[in-house]
């Protein structure tokens, strides 16, 4: 008997573009307790001030919002506690080295269920912008929206 998943659950950060040049990108796998993908397949979740970061030899997600199961009784989870990231020993190693160079960090970008009803972090080696590109991102944002409006006149 086969399940029907619901897989238009997608969560992203929306300022992980603006404040970070993506440099690459890896699909990382969440372990999470049975009343946290619950939550999440409610659609109770946020990763907009989320974080990734290393502790012996693992990758963590740090402050990312889960919220407490409504049915959920003294097993319930913390909302904000960190979960580990589940990469492969080489994509980790790669990921390590580069955090080591200055001004790399890694954010997470999306979170969604795939088709098998498993949740996944697409995450992100990113290098912070730098107030002038930030500045000229906005510039192209507002000249597209001006072509978008001029089109639409006409």
């Amino acid at each position: 008997m086969k399940q029907n998943i619901n897989n238009n659950i997608k969560f992203s950060n929306k300022k992980a573009h603006f404040l970070y040049e993506i440099i690459e990108t890896f699909n990382a796998g969440i372990q999470l307790l049975g009343t946290e993908i619950k939550s999440i397949r409610n659609g109770k979740a946020n990763i907009n001030d989320s974080y990734c970061f290393f502790e012996k030899g693992e990758l963590y997600i740090k402050n990312m919002y889960i919220a407490e199961y409504e049915y959920g009784t003294h097993y319930n989870h913390t909302p904000r506690g960190d979960r580990k990231l589940l990469l492969t020993r080489r994509e980790l190693n790669r990921l390590e080295k580069k955090i080591k160079e200055k001004g790399f960090t890694i954010v997470p970008i999306t979170m969604y269920i795939n088709d098998k009803g498993l949740a996944k972090v697409n995450i992100g080696l990113a290098r912070g912008k730098k107030l002038y590109d930030k500045r000229e991102d906005i510039k192209q944002k507002d000249a597209k929206r001006e072509l978008d409006r001029m089109n639409k006149i006409r």
